[in-house]
């Protein structure tokens, strides 16, 4: 008097051990991962081929966003035109001096300008610390 009993495939997955796998995997990678060494950058050096071709203009942002080269004030379109005839060479660079207090959006202003004058080498001035 056995009964066959008949056995039903089973169509539902047990994911409880991949869970518990990704779980170790994942507290692995969160301990080695500061102890890995990220890879370091070998900086070019500077030598005599990097020289300036000649000194840089220096365009003056006060605090009020009024701009100057070499103590002259100048409004945009003047400081623009100024830029242009004095920029003789591409190797030339122009400096923007800005007072500490003066807004951020003023000396993105000139930048810009000096974009539109197509100088290539444009970089801000500033005093190192002691």
């Amino acid at each position: 008097m056995s009964r066959t009993r008949k056995r039903r495939m089973m169509n539902q997955i047990n994911v409880v051990p991949y869970i518990d796998v990704t779980l170790v995997l994942l507290v692995i990678f969160m301990v080695t991962a500061p102890m890995t060494n990220p890879g370091l950058v070998d900086l070019p050096k500077v030598g005599q081929a990097m020289k300036q071709v000649g000194a840089p203009i220096v365009v003056t942002v006060q605090k009020d966003g009024t701009t100057e080269i070499e103590g002259e004030k100048l409004s945009h379109d003047k400081l623009l035109f100024e830029i242009k005839k004095q920029l003789t060479s591409k190797e030339r660079a122009v400096v923007v001096a800005a007072d500490e207090k003066t807004q951020y959006g003023n000396v993105i202003e000139v930048m810009d300008l000096l974009k539109q004058a197509q100088v290539e080498k444009v970089g801000l001035l500033f005093k190192p610390a002691p």
